[in-house]
């Protein structure tokens, strides 16, 4: 077996030291340069010569963290590294992932293409925004999945009148297996959108009276959808809400807006460094699945005990 090591990009430092400290091993020595203009060098000040590399980077906006990932895959390639993975704990462009309406890009299917030409022999990731994005890759692909740290800090939670929601028709089936864990019911918010980040109508489709909702998303960005989820579920009878998204992208007036909402608290995790605190965001870390997943993906055992 070669030898393992993990290094990180700027991005996501801070759970890339986690995730090594749960596999046991440091953060390999990596530099990256930038010139005056901003154009980036990335350089390995360790030998990877033979050895499984593991470089971790969240993509999310702005593109220069996609483009740190690709200049550290070359790097490692072109330093003979046996196998490099790319652990992508947050892939981004993935909202994009069909022709929904005329004459656009599917942004998804383009990043993998860059991944892959850039010499990635492996992808790992979590809650990607739409599961058919594995498909978009010719290299093997680690779908991990948040429900694995956000069910037992539910059942911590022991709330007798537990019932989970949809924030949207696209999210039922993420919803759908969180209720089937618990084997309680859950409802569906069915939104109508003008533009991209602005909904134009909800209603909730199922009875929410007397009942402790939680909404399951994979990402938070503007939580625009998510705040009129959480009204209109609160004007129907519930007694309280809560939300638990995978991506805290949390932009535009994110913050503003969850803390002038009725959700008790929304949970999210540390794939995207977190901009600012604030009381009613909860936020858990995704280092030790990632660790395991590393774990498993190098001893060549299944990933499939990580899955709830």
């Amino acid at each position: 077996m070669s030898e393992v090591k993990l290094f990180s990009g700027t991005n996501s430092k801070l759970l890339a030291e986690k995730i090594a400290k749960h596999y046991g091993k440091k953060l390999g020595d990596l530099t990256m340069s930038k010139f005056s203009d901003g154009e980036m060098s990335p350089s390995f000040n360790e030998s990877v010569r033979g050895c499984t590399v593991f470089l971790i980077q969240s993509t999310n906006p702005s593109a220069d963290n996609l483009l740190e990932l690709c200049l550290m895959i070359d790097a490692a390639k072109r330093a003979s590294a046996y196998k490099v993975c790319a652990v992508i704990p947050y892939y981004g462009y993935a909202r994009q992932d069909r022709k929904d309406r005329p004459r656009v890009s599917i942004a998804a299917k383009l990043i993998a293409n860059i991944l892959t030409s850039a010499g990635a022999d492996r992808i790992m990731t979590c809650d990607l925004h739409a599961g058919q994005i594995q498909g978009f890759f010719d290299i093997p692909l680690d779908h991990l999945n948040g429900s694995a740290i956000f069910v037992p800090y539910l059942e911590r939670l022991d709330a007798k009148n537990l019932i989970f929601a949809a924030p949207d028709v696209g999210g039922v089936a993420r919803a759908r297996s969180y209720a089937k864990h618990f084997e309680v019911e859950m409802v569906v918010c069915d939104k109508h959108r003008k533009r991209a980040n602005e909904v134009a109508s909800m209603q909730v489709i199922g009875d929410v009276e007397g009942k402790d909702v939680v909404l399951v998303d994979d990402l938070v960005d503007t939580a625009g959808t998510l705040c009129k989820a959480a009204q209109i579920i609160m004007d129907k009878g519930a007694l309280s809400v809560r939300a638990i998204a995978t991506h805290g992208v949390l932009s535009g007036k994110a913050y503003e807006n969850i803390e002038n909402s009725v959700l008790k608290e929304l949970v999210i995790t540390d794939t995207i460094p977190v901009k600012q605190i604030s009381e009613k965001i909860k936020v858990i870390s995704v280092s030790d699945l990632f660790a395991k997943a590393i774990h498993a993906v190098t001893g060549n055992t299944s990933i499939s005990a990580l899955f709830i």
